[in-house]
């Protein structure tokens, strides 16, 4: 006789917690190929960026000099997304 998989007791929730972003403010020094981006960091650090899905849908442009929010993976701090341009 099979049971239910209802009356099984749940062990809690079987997603994996997203890591957390850390999101700094930089500056745009120069535009790379393939959509990224040089940036340099305000604790004079450099990485990589590329913008993200919605700013490419509204089709936000980035150029050299500007200011921009860039979230980085705490397993990566050499790449990032690039969440917001200041005005």
């Amino acid at each position: 006789m099979r049971r239910s998989t209802s009356s099984l007791p749940s062990k809690g929730p079987a997603v994996a917690e997203k890591e957390q972003k850390i999101e700094l403010d930089g500056e745009v020094i120069e535009a790379l190929r393939n959509g990224y981006f040089r940036i340099a960091l305000d604790g004079g650090h450099e990485t990589l960026g590329y913008t993200a899905g919605k700013m490419r849908r509204y089709r936000i442009r980035i150029f050299p000099g500007d200011r921009i929010k860039i979230e980085l993976s705490p397993y990566d701090l050499n790449r990032g997304r690039i969440v917001y341009r200041y005005k």
